[in-house]
Order: structure tokens, then sequence, then C-alpha cells
């Protein structure tokens, strides 16, 4: 059986030298490999600030509860590893059972098979002549590499074809039909146009019509009753959508889902012939913020079961300048703000609510963060929840693993590699 992942590359990142090109590494483990460091078990004192963290214990939970739910779903996932672009996590989701990775783009795709990574779903579309060609290579090489891609448009078809036929491709590139919502991302908006670009892959020698695809996360930013209901419309176009196309297999596929709304993707998609597969990726780290508001864990679908928080920032108050101001040492460069400022959340060696009751972050500078209403000195060490881990994970190419980051001391234990 062929594996999942290439082991041995994931493996062999523990042997990267740690310096000054991580800015998570502070001087005294220059030199030392990563796995040396982790195994050296310092607490997070002796490491510096800005800083981003994971949490192990969240992170188990977080990749246990999603697999355990799909796979009660009856459903299957192929998380979207564009929110860590992290090889060794992927393991860990594809070890817990997930059908394999979704991406973004060719240079993510580049990635995951430079680790090795069999089954891959490219959540767009792939139109360059030079990436087709590459593709084309990987798959005539690598009998045992599936991939599977999308379509909006006959036209984007039609560039596919060309380019994979003066590439020689001697395998069939594997793709769905993308159907859109207003004022949604891409995807065709009409569903009797989608039944033409259809038609135009299965004219197409070098392609296969293997099912349909949709991003329901694009029609709705909250879970009222009309974002609901929007995204709740838009499934059912693809579910009719779906069931017209005649595919180029016995075992059609129908995607969606972001981390947002999956229970309603499978709600309304999990019934179709076929398999359905999810595409959710923010999961695995959950968040303090947007994804704590809207998951569907958070909206008590599934009774008491929660996902945890795994990422955490943490800022060091630099200047006390004002009565009610205090500057933290982490800006737009260290923590994402696209979803919301960073929430102040103890101070390190208080937890609970202690001095950061009633702080606020009002303003992010390139590496400053405004904190207000806090009881802080300069030199504390402030731990800030985050909000969107799809924009904290890029900001960081090495990232320190805790064993506890709610504890008086916690203590790094591994360390998490990046690809952006």
């Amino acid at each position: 059986m062929v594996d999942a992942i290439d082991n041995v590359a994931v493996d062999g990142l523990g042997e990267e030298i740690l310096d000054w090109r991580f800015k998570a590494i502070p001087a005294w483990a220059h030199g030392m490999t990563m796995l040396e460091c982790a195994d050296a078990r310092r607490p997070l004192d002796d490491f510096g600030t800005p800083l981003l963290t994971l949490d192990a214990g969240a992170l188990d939970h977080n990749i246990a509860l999603m697999a355990g739910w799909t796979r009660s779903a009856g459903v299957r996932l192929a998380p979207h590893g564009k929110t860590t672009m992290a090889p060794q996590l992927w393991r860990r989701q594809l070890d817990a059972g997930a059908w394999g990775i979704t991406l973004a783009n060719l240079p993510q795709v580049r990635v995951a098979r430079a680790f090795g990574v069999r089954r891959v779903l490219l959540a767009n579309s792939l139109l360059d002549e030079a990436g087709l060609t590459w593709l084309a290579g990987e798959l005539d090489h690598n009998s045992e590499f599936e991939f599977l891609s999308w379509v909006d448009s006959v036209r984007s078809v039609e560039l596919m074809d060309e380019a994979l036929r003066s590439a020689r491709a001697q395998r069939q590139v594997d793709v769905c039909v993308e159907l859109g919502g207003p004022h949604g991302r891409t995807g065709v908006r009409d569903e009797d146009d989608a039944v033409v670009v259809a038609e135009a892959v299965r004219k197409a020698p070098t392609l296969r019509l293997v099912g349909t695809a949709g991003y329901e996360g694009a029609l709705a930013h909250d879970a009222s009753t009309e974002g609901l209901g929007a995204v709740d419309t838009y499934l059912r176009r693809i579910a009719a959508l779906h069931q017209r196309l005649a595919y180029e297999t016995d075992e059609p596929v129908v995607t969606a889902g972001g981390s947002a709304f999956f229970d309603q993707v499978v709600d309304v998609l999990g019934g179709l012939d076929g398999h359905l597969l999810l595409r959710s990726g923010a999961y695995i780290a959950h968040d303090d913020g947007f994804y704590r508001q809207i998951s569907p864990f958070a909206r008590l679908r599934f009774g008491d079961e929660r996902l945890r928080s795994a990422i955490h920032g943490w800022a060091r108050v630099v200047s006390r300048p004002e009565a009610e101001l205090a500057l933290l040492d982490a800006g737009k460069r260290d923590l994402p703000f696209d979803e919301g400022f960073p929430e102040p959340q103890f101070v390190r060696g208080l937890p609970g609510a202690g001095p950061a009751a009633g702080a606020r972050v009002t303003a992010l500078n390139d590496q400053h963060a405004f904190l207000r209403g806090a009881d802080v000195d300069v030199g504390d060490v402030v731990r800030l929840g985050l909000s969107h881990p799809c924009t904290a994970f890029d900001k960081w190419t090495l990232i320190p693993v805790v064993d506890d980051a709610s504890a008086e001391r916690p203590v790094v234990v591994d360390f998490v590699r990046t690809w952006f």
C-alpha cells in the first residue's frame, strides 16, 4: 500500500538546523536541530517575543473530533492545506483518516508533491501552460498520484486541453465543474452554462469529468437566518447540477465545505450519488474569533462537542506612554487581523481574567499592537487569542508547539515548519 505522504521526508524536517532564518528561535538555540530543541523541553519563557504558538492538546483534540465527525457523517475529508502549509500537520490529518489534502494554487501543490502527498484536490482552475506541463509529468511518472481540479468555463477547458496536448500527457486530468453563487467567487453562475462546460470536458481527450464543486463560504459571513438561508439555497443548486451531469466515472465527487458551514453541506449534499468530499481546513487550529462564533461546533449543532483554539500570540509590553495605553511588540507582520484584532487573554504567569480583564487591542501597526484597558507594566508578556488561522500561519516559517498554552509556564515540546 502506498503511503498517503512521504514519512521519510516529513521526519527529515526534524534534522533542520535552527538559526537566524526563523524569527521564533532565540540565539541560544542556533545550531541545534529542530528535534534537539524540541527534546530539550525548554519553557516558553526562554523564547522571545513576538511569538506564535500551537497548543499540542488542542491540536490532538481538533484532529480527532473532526475525523470522528466526518466518519460518523459518512463523508470524506480533504482538509484545506493552505491553512497551515505544514506537512507535519497534513500527515496527522491523513493519519486520522483524511482522504487527501486540498490546496489553492500550483506552488502549494508543488510543496505537497515534494512531501509525497498522494491525493491532491486543487480547489481552483489550473490554466497556465508551464504548470500543466509540470502536472502532466507528475501524473505520467507517478502512477499512485491522484489529482483533481476545477473548471468553470469552456475557455478554461480549452486552455487545459491545449496545454496538456502540447505536453503529450499520457494520463487524463480529473476535473469537476464548479458552480458559483451570486456575488461569490469563481464558478459558473448558471446551471445550464455549467452543463455546457461539462460537455466540453467530456469532449476533451486530455480531461475526465468526475464531479461537481463549489464553495459556500463566499456567500455568507455569519450564522444569521439570512446567511444560513443563502448557503442552503446555493447548496441545493449544486445538488441539482450534480444530478444533471453525465460523469466519466462510476464514483463521481461532489465537493464543498469550508470551516463555517460544513454541517449544511452534509445535510444537503450528503445523500447524493458518489462521494461527498469536504474541504474544511481551519478546524485544526480553530481560533478565538471568527470560527469560535461561526463553526457548526460553536453553533451547538453537535451537543457539547467543541473545537478548541490551538493558536495563540504572545507579545511583550514595550511601552506605557499613556495611562490607558500600552504598546506590545507584535503587529501585522506577526498576527492575523483581517477577521478581527487579537484578544488579550492573560498575562503570562497570571492565567484567568486577572489583569487582562476588560483589555482590548484597538489598533495594529506593522510591529506594534495598541493595548488599552489593561493593568500591565513594561516587560509583561500578554497571551493573545487570535482570529482566522489562515492568515496566522503564513507569518511564521517555524512555530513552537507548547504542551499547554493555559499553563502558568508552558513548555515547548515540538515545532511545526511551514512552507508559504
